[in-house]
């Protein structure tokens, strides 16, 4: 299981890093993550402090932090 979700955690990453900013539903709408494994793989970026999360409204918005 922790090498399919570090696989999805890879994918999320390299999605971001394509298209930026970008909501849940478009993540899940443009790339091969389900919802669930999309939910694991956000965790696994979060716990690695490499993303940041920003809630408006609704709509969670997904950006990986930018390195110094």
């Amino acid at each position: 299981m922790n090498d399919v979700m570090g696989h999805a955690a890879g994918d999320l990453w390299h999605y971001l890093q394509i298209h930026g900013q970008s909501s849940v539903s478009q993540i899940i709408k443009n790339s091969q993550l389900d919802a669930k494994t999309l939910q694991r793989a956000i965790g696994w970026l979060a716990k690695e402090d490499k993303l940041t999360i920003v809630i408006k409204g609704r709509t969670e918005l997904l950006a990986l932090k930018e390195v110094n």
